[in-house]
């Protein structure tokens, strides 16, 4: 945010409010305004705010072909407080995917993936360290079944991370075994780590470096992992009273099975809804 610009009162109100009343939210460090202060609130995966990622990815080499994969993942997480010790904060990422033309046929660009929710319970409570756990559940909502797995899945998922100072660190993992769905696919066993650290430098901008790590044990040998790196920056504005963080990424996929991407460009829009 540029030097001078003031935010307007009840979002200030809303971010002070943020650092007393959320899910595992630490006070807001006094060397940091009320900007910054959201911007580590966003850093933090299981923060007390309603927010509303639109992330999109575009990644290179996909196919014989090497084409384009465009992926737009739809991520709200919705916070609930149960009571005075305890919050439940949902995550759903619902991915709308266009595959080239010559992986799917021109009639099959478009088309929804299949969903993931996750349900974490995490303590109220003010410290350095932050957490959350619990189910995650895959829901076979694939409009292209070359693109999902005809399963529904259900399995762990948490995160644990530490806010200090400037920083933010930590990492979120899950695994999914199928529990039901069309018995001619293939089952799925699927774990993921994503680790991640981010540096707040003030002014509403701030830095992330994280990896995303899926070793799909149902896969034949050699097309079982994936391992992408994607350092990224991001900058937190208020368009219209409107807090939105907008971030802009590299995807470097060091190891991933044939005919699987090498390299994309990640923009998410990230609105954000404090309480």
């Amino acid at each position: 945010m540029p030097p001078g610009t003031t935010l307007p009162r009840p979002l200030i109100a809303c971010l002070l409010a943020l650092g007393c009343t959320g899910v595992c939210a630490q006070q807001e460090p006094p060397a940091l305004n009320s900007a910054d202060a959201l911007v580590m609130a966003t850093a933090n995966p299981i923060a007390a705010m309603i927010s509303l990622p639109l992330q999109s990815n575009w990644d290179q080499g996909v196919g014989p072909h090497n084409g384009v994969r465009y992926t737009l993942n739809v991520q709200p997480v919705i916070p609930f407080k149960l009571n005075a010790d305890w919050n439940l904060v949902t995550r759903t990422i619902m991915p709308v995917v266009r595959m080239p033309s010559h992986t799917l046929g021109p009639d099959a660009s478009w088309n929804l993936s299949d969903t993931a929710m996750s349900l974490m319970l995490s303590p109220n409570s003010a410290g350095p360290v932050i957490w959350g756990a619990g189910p995650i559940v895959l829901l076979p909502t694939a409009t292209e079944k070359r693109i999902g797995t005809e399963k529904w899945g259900l399995g762990p998922t948490g995160v644990v991370l530490v806010q200090d100072g400037r920083w933010t660190y930590g990492a979120l993992a899950n695994h999914l075994w199928s529990v039901a769905g069309n018995s001619s696919r293939q089952d799925v066993s699927s774990s993921y780590v994503n680790p991640f650290a981010t540096y707040a430098f003030g002014g509403g901008w701030s830095t992330t470096l994280q990896a995303e790590y899926t070793y799909d044990h149902q896969a034949a040998s050699g097309r079982r992992t994936t391992l992408v790196w994607t350092p990224i920056v991001s900058r937190l504005l208020v368009v219209n009273r409107q807090p939105v963080s907008i971030a802009l990424g590299y995807r470097h996929f060091s190891k991933t099975p044939h005919g699987s991407p090498d390299h994309g460009v990640r923009l998410t829009f990230n609105f954000l809804f404090p309480q």
